[in-house]
């Protein structure tokens, strides 16, 4: 049964995945914490309201989604040069 196991981990990439996940994790937290404590605090200081991820229009907080939505970029961003890099591709593609 353990070496059945074994070659199931094996044979479908499960710990490869799960080393990936870890990383990717982690990756993803270190590249917030750079966007939250550099890249947002420029872009406060930039703007003339100062804190504007506390922005509010009505009952809808535009800020925290403005805030989430140049995470997200700048992390996809890191995620296609690592990706172009590791690859070493011309172009990264769907295969």
């Amino acid at each position: 049964m353990k070496g059945e196991f074994m070659k199931f981990l094996k044979e479908y990439g499960v710990i490869g995945l799960a080393i990936g996940v870890i990383i990717g994790s982690k990756a993803g937290e270190l590249v917030k914490s750079i966007v939250d404590g550099l890249l947002m605090p420029v872009i406060g200081m930039v703007l003339p309201s100062g804190d504007w991820q506390q922005l509010v229009v009505g009952p809808f907080q535009v800020g925290l989604v403005l805030a989430a939505l140049i995470n997200f970029v700048v992390v996809a961003f890191i995620v296609f040069l690592f990706a172009k890099k590791v690859l070493k591709e011309e172009s990264v593609s769907k295969k």
